[in-house]
């Protein structure tokens, strides 16, 4: 076993030996020197070896470390720059991201406010363009089948305004008719409601009927006292009516231009922004396009459906004045949620005031009834999945709107929440999906041409 062993042992060393020799990396130990002209390898214990961390003493040799300058380095190599201490660095993280975004809310909104205000100064240029749009929206299908079927432009938007026009007159000639017809009978029922209200109040409150007339005399002195305050918005009524029918005639005139040109104009538009952002502005335009005439044409059918449905409803219960209260109803419908019901508030106030509480609890409950059926049966069904907006936001919009622009901000309010949802959505997810085509901006005619 002992020579077999040492054999074992012998032929270990051997290799071990030959292994040594052949291993470019491997270094000698103290007593064994280095071959002729091989140098000690990196960070070897041999004397002569470099240092492995790159600082070299004198001869470029390993050895102690030298001691460092007063800079901070050491003797050939630069010193480290000196870390800068800036005033923010002791403010907390979430503290100037606030600041970061509050001032970035602020000039959003400084922006928004000047754009009110510059709005709201040219009303009487913006108001009928925007009546124009929403006009247009509702148009344009039409024109453009009349345009596919061989029309020329210009015809088939001279038609459709003209069908326009002759709709909305004959609806306010028969307003205005039936107004002047039943108002007599108004009146009488008025006068008598009036009395009947006046007997309330005496067997009700502890009041006489002689304190009563002596409250509805100084109401009568006062409107007498204030007969300069009445002549002067007179004249601002007068002034209105021309704002009015200049607003009128614009509104014509644009949307016959938007019926003919619509897209001529656009292309001119898009045309002036840059034009790696065309395509995906083009594409948004075009969604809160269809997303605009989809709402305009729900809610005309939705009016439609509510002026019908109340207008047969006062009919049933005898209600004077019944086809005005219905073309009320119709205005009403478009502004969503609170027109119908303002309106209906005031066929169930004639109701009350000409057939008694009886027939105006009838018609309160028809008003409530169709307002339920427009509420959760039509505009579901006829909006679809063309128009996402939360109830929430409706009358968020709606109040807002009122509060800026009045009646008329609140009648365009929804439908600028909706298109701007589909726009921005659309923006926000542009890369999400292919690249739509680029418009031609250069097919667009000129807005202004030289000769």
């Amino acid at each position: 076993m002992r020579p077999r062993a040492r054999d074992l042992t012998a032929r270990a060393r051997e290799r071990i030996r030959a292994a040594r020799e052949h291993d470019p990396h491997a270094w000698h130990g103290p007593h064994e020197p280095a071959d002729e002209g091989q140098e000690p390898p990196l960070g070897s214990p041999e004397t002569g070896a470099p240092d492995l961390d790159g600082a070299v003493g004198p001869g470029g040799v390993s050895g102690p470390p030298e001691p460092a300058t007063p800079e901070g380095g050491r003797p050939g190599r630069p010193a480290p720059p000196a870390r800068q201490v800036h005033a923010e660095d002791g403010v907390p993280f979430a503290l100037r991201a606030a600041a970061a975004w509050s001032w970035r809310l602020i000039v959003v909104l400084a922006g928004a406010y000047v754009l009110v205000y510059a709005a709201a100064y040219i009303a009487v240029v913006i108001v009928p363009v925007i009546v124009a749009l929403l006009l247009a929206a509702l148009f344009q299908p039409g024109a453009a089948g009349l345009v596919r079927r061989g029309w020329p432009p210009s015809l088939a938007a001279f038609v459709m305004l003209v069908v326009g026009l002759g709709v909305v007159s004959g609806i306010i000639t028969l307003v205005v008719q039936q107004v002047s017809t039943g108002f007599s009978d108004l009146a009488e029922q008025v006068s008598e409601g009036i009395g009947q209200v006046q007997s309330f109040v005496v067997r009700t409150f502890p009041i006489t009927r002689g304190q009563l007339e002596d409250a509805v005399a100084q109401a009568q002195d006062t409107l007498v006292d204030n007969q300069d305050t009445i002549a002067s918005g007179a004249i601002t009524t007068a002034a209105t009516v021309g704002e009015v029918f200049t607003g009128i005639v614009l509104a014509l005139f644009t949307l016959f231009f938007f019926l003919k040109d619509g897209r001529s104009i656009w292309l001119w538009l898009v045309g002036l922004f840059p034009r790696d952002s065309r395509a995906f502005l083009d594409e948004a335009a075009r969604r809160a396009w269809r997303t605009l005439i989809s709402y305009v044409r729900a809610t005309v059918a939705v009016a439609l459906v509510d002026a019908v449905g109340i207008g047969i409803g006062l009919a049933v219960l005898q209600v004077p004045l019944v086809i005005p209260l219905a073309a009320l109803v119709f205005l009403g419908a478009f502004i969503p949620i609170i027109g119908s019901f303002l309106a209906g508030s005031v066929a169930v106030l004639v109701a009350l005031v000409s057939k008694g509480p009886i027939t105006a609890l009838i018609a309160l409950a028809i008003v409530v009834l169709v307002m339920q059926l427009e509420g959760h049966v039509l505009q579901p069904l006829l909006l679809g999945r063309a128009v996402h907006v939360h109830p929430l936001a409706v009358v968020l919009a709606i109040a807002a709107g009122l509060l800026v622009g009045g009646i008329f901000g609140a009648l365009i309010a929804v439908p600028t929440v909706a298109c701007a949802n589909v726009a921005g959505t659309y923006l926000s997810r542009r890369h999400e999906g292919p690249r739509p085509p680029d418009p031609r901006p250069e097919r667009a005619r000129p807005a202004v041409t030289a000769r």
